[in-house]
């Protein structure tokens, strides 16, 4: 087994072992992980310093979570946008891959709670139809990889999606979505990005929400990445307690330019289900 999957196989995903680590009340929490699975790595379990931290809030359950039983579980419709299983076209130009449901870290106020956790990677035959589809259909010129996390795929994986898009002539820009340089950084590896460096065009979002996050070995990771010529963009989804502050907003961007990571996209928090408490105003997002 290779290091960063033992490292992953290390996680807390049990109400006892969040417990024994982090002294919560396992039957506060056995419900909320029974409806939105727990998945904590060691190096983010690392950097939570105190109870209700800005780490903590983003990755340990929280019974608010049960609270807004009306909110919608896909506010984007992303179903209703899938013409074949796994892939999302919402905008004429590009399209969205979804290839696992798995992440290093389940995130509390996840656009897709309803979907994290559950097993498997996109199968060779789902592949194939996302591969069809994207013949078929010349207009797109970008594709993003998502899920779950792409980079929890083994790299043989990783490589036949990658290797499977290059064949399409249209096709001009491939992005993926990730959080694993911030939570498990020893994925990123040379192997990975010799793989990587294969298929440019090659961009990457990377999902960092608070300065806490950079650390020595996170910022080793994202400097690998950069020097297989990846460029770095960041995704930040703007949370209530977390990071709705200037002064940390502003540590946060100054941290990712150390890490050679471009700060790139700020989201306000979307109206899904299980995640009212995270989501700030509007107007706290103008002012940041």
């Amino acid at each position: 087994m290779e290091d960063w999957r033992r490292i992953l196989a290390d996680s807390v995903v049990k109400p006892k072992d969040l417990a024994e680590r982090l002294g919560v009340d396992p039957k506060e929490i056995e419900d909320i992980v029974g409806d939105y699975p727990m998945r904590i790595t060691p190096t983010v379990l690392a950097t939570i310093k105190e109870k209700g931290d800005a780490i903590w809030k983003q990755v340990v359950p929280d019974r608010a979570e049960l609270a807004d039983a009306d909110a919608e579980d896909d506010p984007l419709e992303e179903d209703l946008m899938s013409p074949v299983p796994h892939l999302v076209h919402r905008y004429p130009d590009r399209v969205l891959l979804m290839v696992t449901n798995q992440c290093p870290i389940y995130c509390r106020f996840c656009t897709r709670k309803r979907l994290v956790g559950k097993p498997g990677f996109l199968k060779k035959g789902e592949l194939d139809r996302a591969i069809a589809y994207l013949r078929e259909h010349q207009e797109v010129r970008d594709v993003i990889l998502s899920g779950g996390d792409p980079l929890l795929l083994p790299d043989h994986l990783l490589e036949r999606i990658l290797k499977s898009l290059r064949t399409i002539p249209h096709l001009e820009v491939i992005r993926i979505g990730t959080r694993v340089p911030g939570s498990l950084p020893e994925r990123i590896t040379p192997k990975l990005c010799e793989i990587i460096k294969k298929y440019h065009p090659f961009y990457m979002n990377l999902h960092f929400n608070h300065p806490d996050e950079l650390t020595p070995e996170v910022k080793r990771a994202c400097g690998m990445l950069a020097d297989a010529g990846v460029p770095l963009g960041a995704q930040t989804v703007l949370l209530k307690g977390v990071n709705d502050d200037p002064e940390i907003m502003k540590r946060l961007m100054h941290q990712l330019l150390l890490a050679r990571v471009k700060p790139y996209y700020l989201y306000q928090a979307d109206l899904t289900k299980g995640t009212n408490h995270f989501r700030t105003s509007v107007e706290t997002g103008l002012r940041i």
